[in-house]
């Protein structure tokens, strides 16, 4: 059994499909289960290594509040000389883009199998062109063999499609993310240091951490804001921070996945303002595993995650962060508390162990492998016919001539 694991999102950045799609390849390297990433390129001097092939081109577009991929592979030859030296008997796609991964299930004849990381309400293209959605479904119902959802929002746009379907959640890494990771010196003063880990960009919510903080530190002189990240709304957020003369607000940047545990573990609380698009939430599930107590706003994939656990207790309504101030002062107040959440969050998160995750993930594979349908030629130009012919009365004419012409 050859495995490709092919990502839709550039890996130029850090998120969450990448680290996924990175430790799943690595408990399957651990089982020698021989398997490659297939990810689109992005800057002529990305270089992962011989376990990642650099397949297509990937080009950044505004996605439900943030950054995305709009992917192409140019150079289509490319892809049938690579499965040819590789000879994958499973595909297995990580998000779906309608041009590029449509390019590789033409030329794929395995096993496809596809797991769905988004919230799909969340994205301003289907928004604004919903007529798309069907067309996804009806490229996903003609060459899939089975659907993951990283959990039941991600899943139920596919839900009235006659394929197997399965939620298996995102991981993490717990011999990596855990109480004892590797200090940072300089955060080690007794302050009370409050954590964000995320693109600063719109649906992450940080303006809102931002205010909350403004109320917190008119009551208490022991903290300090961590955050770690970039993004576009860098600077207005650092412009409120000099605007309100806000103290001990540190920007560091955008960090390695192998420096993230770090951070954690120099941290006494973790925060996560994201007001929407999050279909799971592995940042929650790395800050539980370092042992902090968590607040976070309840968008629709943090409620899923935590609903009937403990964490829910410290979920607040999106956009609140008068509530969101009142829930941090109560953990900043009682450090007992602080302790039995993170006590609480270790034990938790190793229900979502790389290793229980891939055993399920293979599970899935063997039961898509004894339902595959017969082979049906895959023609996409067909399916366009199709698709204008089905939904001639509300489709909008120039999306399907900008299909064919992309």
């Amino acid at each position: 059994m050859r495995v490709a694991l092919i990502s839709f999102h550039s890996f130029l950045n850090p998120g969450g499909v990448k680290t996924h799609i990175l430790e799943l390849g690595r408990e399957f390297k651990k089982r020698r289960i021989p398997s490659k990433i297939i990810v689109p390129r992005r800057s002529l001097k990305e270089d992962y290594g011989k376990g990642v092939i650099l397949l297509g081109t990937s080009f950044a577009i505004p996605f439900g509040g943030g950054k995305s991929d709009f992917g192409l592979h140019f150079e289509p030859s490319a892809i049938e000389s690579t499965f040819k030296k590789e000879k994958f008997d499973i595909f297995h796609f990580h998000n779906f883009g309608l041009f590029s991964s449509v390019q590789i299930l033409e030329r794929s004849k395995g096993l496809n199998i596809l797991t769905f990381h988004s919230d799909i309400e969340r994205s301003n293209l289907f928004k604004k062109f919903p007529i798309l959605i069907p067309l996804l479904k009806m490229v996903v119902q003609s060459k899939i063999d089975g659907i993951i959802g990283v959990s039941k929002i991600a899943l139920r746009i596919f839900k009235d499609l006659a394929l197997p379907k399965v939620v298996i959640p995102n991981g993490v890494n717990v011999k990596k993310f855990n109480p004892k990771a590797p200090k940072i010196e300089r955060f080690l003063d007794k302050k009370i240091n409050i954590l964000f880990v995320g693109r600063i960009e719109k649906r992450k919510g940080l303006i809102y951490l931002l205010r909350a903080y403004k109320i917190l530190v008119k009551k208490f002189k022991n903290l300090r804001l961590i955050i770690v990240g970039e993004g576009e709304l860098k600077e207005k957020c650092q412009d409120f921070v000099k605007e309100n003369n806000l103290k001990e607000v540190y920007f560091e940047g955008e960090k390695s996945h192998e420096n993230l545990p770090s951070y954690f573990s120099s941290s006494n609380i973790f925060v996560s303002p994201a007001i929407f698009g999050e279909s799971f939430g592995i940042v929650l599930l790395e800050a539980m595993a370092s042992g902090l107590p968590i607040v976070a706003f309840a968008n629709q994939g943090y409620k899923e995650f935590l609903k009937g656990k403990r964490g829910e207790k410290f979920l607040v309504k999106p956009r609140h962060y008068q509530e969101s101030a009142q829930k941090i002062e109560i953990l900043i107040k009682n450090p007992q508390l602080r302790e039995e959440m993170g006590e609480w969050g270790i034990k938790e998160a190793k229900n979502y162990s790389w290793s229980k995750i891939a055993d399920k993930v293979l599970d899935f594979y063997q039961l898509c492998k004894k339902n595959k349908k017969e082979e049906i030629p895959f023609d996409f130009e067909k399916i366009l016919l199709d698709f204008e012919e089905k939904f001639k009365k509300i489709a909008n004419k120039d999306i399907l001539d900008w299909l064919r012409g992309a």
